[in-house]
């Protein structure tokens, strides 16, 4: 496959009270926020604000006090952020090691650690693909789609990766894909520090055993997850990162990169990165 074929409401102020914003606001509100140009960082920003307000809306609020407005730091590239993995003892081989994964399946599929995800999902979402490969992509956590099929990134977005998976050369069974957190958040909101942590076992003991050659983080949450950082998706972009031995590529999560297809070229730049530095051809060069 081709790269080029996926390349009103009015402020008041109470007599004694402070400056307030009507709630029906809302939908003008986030548009404004997701157009300002920034990083994937502010539409999540958002898209949070925007579920948060809907909450309060349909509660009966229909004023909220008006903060200071917000002002973004240029991004600017970062220097490698490098992780100590944690020591899981290895299984003696791939065999060993497949059989592993779906004993830890197992094992996370009746989790409760977070009481609002267990009480609101359908399943867990564990990941698929092969142990050993040559790169395992990381996304941040299952969407509706994924929560209903029980396997990561096969909606629009997934769609999106396995176009992005194809460009580079490869098939999506010969890659592995998972998520940071195995269960949905309601309303597709960004995982808590709290369901980050609770969720940070299992990944660690998964890519353990999957023992993929490189990772790619799709996302600011994602990256931020797995390289515990907190530097913004673009701060992150453009440089080699590490998990212990492991090579970590960040870039854009698919997701964004069909909100703002701009972003694609970028994205195309970053796997290019990856593709050069695991000593691979740039399929469609030359």
């Amino acid at each position: 496959m081709s790269r080029d074929s996926w390349v009103r409401g009015r402020p008041g102020r109470d007599s004694n009270g402070p400056v307030r914003l009507k709630v029906s606001r809302l939908p003008l509100l986030a548009a404004e926020t997701a157009a300002d140009p920034g990083e994937e960082i502010r539409m999540d920003l958002a898209r949070q604000l925007r579920t948060h307000l809907e909450s309060l809306r349909s509660a009966g609020v229909e004023f909220v006090p008006v903060g200071e407005r917000l002002h973004f730091a240029q991004a600017v590239a970062a220097s490698p952020v490098v992780v100590d993995a944690p020591q899981h003892e290895a299984a003696s081989g791939p065999e060993s090691r497949r059989l592993a994964l779906t004993v830890l399946a197992k094992r996370i599929a009746p989790c409760d650690r977070c009481p609002e995800l267990y009480s609101t999902r359908t399943q867990t979402v564990f990941g698929v693909g092969p142990v050993d490969p040559e790169i395992c992509f990381v996304g941040e956590a299952p969407g509706a789609d994924e929560d209903a099929k029980g396997e990561p990134f096969v909606g629009k977005a997934g769609q999106l990766l396995d176009k992005i998976i194809g460009a580079c050369g490869f098939k999506r069974e010969e890659v592995y894909i998972c998520n940071t957190i195995k269960c949905r958040p309601p309303n597709n909101r960004t995982p808590s520090t709290a369901e980050r942590d609770n969720c940070r076992e299992y990944f660690d003991e998964q890519i353990a055993l999957v023992n993929p050659k490189f990772i790619v983080c799709l996302g600011a949450t994602a990256a931020q997850n797995v390289l515990g950082s907190t530097l913004a998706i673009g701060k992150l972009r453009g440089t080699m990162h590490a998990l212990g031995t492991i090579p970590v590529l960040c870039t854009f999560h698919p997701a964004y990169l069909l909100r703002d297809e701009s972003k694609k070229k970028d994205c195309w730049d970053d796997m290019k990165m990856l593709l050069s530095v695991m000593g691979r051809a740039i399929p469609g060069k030359g």
